[in-house]
């Protein structure tokens, strides 16, 4: 077990440069399992969800390999299609396997999935979409058991859930349906660039798909892909976070590799916050010299603001003059981060879904514990403006999303480290 210790007060200052996407690079190493041929995926992050699917990949037959921030996959013939609930129960992304197995082999076995703890996360919206697409469901022992007698056919399917779109379920789908027989309408499809990213790779392939990037996919099926090198997407919730880490400790940062379209909502929260910035080629500049000003966020499917900034953007509020609401549409459950930054001295109260945020004029340092992923985040930019030192335990959570955090922060001004518990 590792821990992340933060000395506070340091502003940021420099250039840093974004990793890949790892929602774009999941559901597309997956995807890779849809051809006999190898595929080259490119700008892959160093991450332990990636390190999982790897071995996921490989414990179905693929060969597999990480190497220089590629990955190489070459699924061949033969796949196994038993997915582990070793592997499956530690990243709910373990999932999109379930779409090309069925695709591929007529079968799949895959473990109910895990992953953070944010609230209650079904995935039957993607068992709705396989069934649409001819495939019999029955879930036993923990486990997902899909099969088709024939081959796979297209069909109409509706994707609409009780919190919006859902982005693995519209991935997932996709995937299935791209070799089955006919077409295939996807309706109340997640829009999200990882949804749009992963249609572009399939498309590389050989796959035929149109309409991504709105609530309407269609896709005509094809009999066979093939390999392809492909480099995915920058990691927008990464950027966002050091957009954020830049705005709280009144910093001055160049964020590079970076698609300013990803990012329209969030910069002009931050613009209303008070925060400057500009756009540059593949970059933006965020900057803070003034001060803060509160603003209400309700998070929502894309292109509304993200549930993966919403703990980075309470750290943010916590430390504004007045009085801010984050409502939270797409997880009501995802406030565990609330009572660690509590311990940091923030004055965070709890109603329903929504987190009402009354700033104080600084944190102070403290032990705090890592809920989840973007918790962990949010505790660390927490502890950059934090007065004395903070440690954040349970960083395991962090490395499942950002790569290297430490020493890009580090590399900005801030004094950070790891060290074992």
């Amino acid at each position: 077990m590792e821990k992340i210790i933060i000395q506070g007060g340091c502003r940021l200052r420099g250039e840093v440069n974004v990793s890949g996407a790892k929602n774009s690079a999941l559901p597309i190493m997956a995807a890779s399992l849809l051809t006999e041929d190898e595929t080259v995926i490119e700008g892959v992050p160093d991450l332990r969800d990636v390190h999982t699917m790897i071995k996921l990949l490989r414990s179905l037959g693929a060969k597999a390999l990480y190497q220089d921030g590629s990955v190489l996959i070459r699924a061949g013939k033969g796949l196994n299609p038993v997915a582990p609930y070793k592997l499956v129960s530690t990243m709910r992304a373990s999932v999109c396997v379930l779409g090309p197995l069925l695709a591929r082999t007529g079968r799949a076995e895959v473990s109910l999935p895990g992953g953070c703890v944010i609230g209650p996360r079904p995935i039957d919206l993607h068992l709705k979409g396989f069934k649409a697409l001819g495939a019999e469901i029955d879930t036993v022992h923990g486990y997902v058991h899909a099969k088709a007698k024939k081959n796979l056919r297209g069909g109409n399917i509706y994707l609409g859930g009780s919190f919006g779109s859902s982005v693995l379920a519209t991935g997932n789908v996709m995937m299935a349906a791209v070799l089955a027989q006919g077409r295939t309408t996807i309706e109340s499809a997640a829009s999200e660039p990882e949804v749009v990213d992963l249609a572009r790779f399939l498309r590389k392939m050989g796959a035929k798909i149109s309409g991504e990037g709105s609530h309407r996919i269609e896709i005509e099926g094809v009999k066979k892909l093939h390999g392809v090198k492909y480099r995915i997407i920058p990691d927008r919730i990464e950027a966002q976070t050091f957009m954020m880490a830049a705005a709280m400790t009144g910093g001055d940062v160049m964020i590079r590799n970076v698609e300013a379209q990803h990012h329209h909502v969030v910069m002009d929260k931050l613009l209303q916050a008070g925060v400057r910035i500009s756009e540059k080629k593949n970059a933006m500049h965020v900057r803070r010299t003034g001060r803060l000003k509160s603003v209400d966020v309700t998070t929502l499917p894309y292109p509304g603001f993200p549930t993966d900034l919403q703990a980075q953007m309470m750290a943010l509020m916590a430390i504004t003059p007045g009085i801010s609401v984050i409502t939270e549409k797409i997880y009501p459950d995802r406030f565990m981060h609330v009572s660690e930054l509590n311990r940091m001295g923030s004055k965070i109260f709890l109603e329903g879904p929504s987190a009402i945020i009354h700033g104080v004029k600084r944190l102070s340092g403290a032990p705090v514990m890592a809920s989840d992923l973007r918790a962990s985040a949010a505790l660390v930019i927490a502890g950059l403006v934090a007065d004395g030192e903070t440690e954040v335990h349970r960083v395991y959570h962090l490395d499942r999303g950002y790569e290297k955090i430490e020493e890009k922060l580090t590399a900005l001004g801030a004094k950070i480290q790891r060290a074992k518990e």
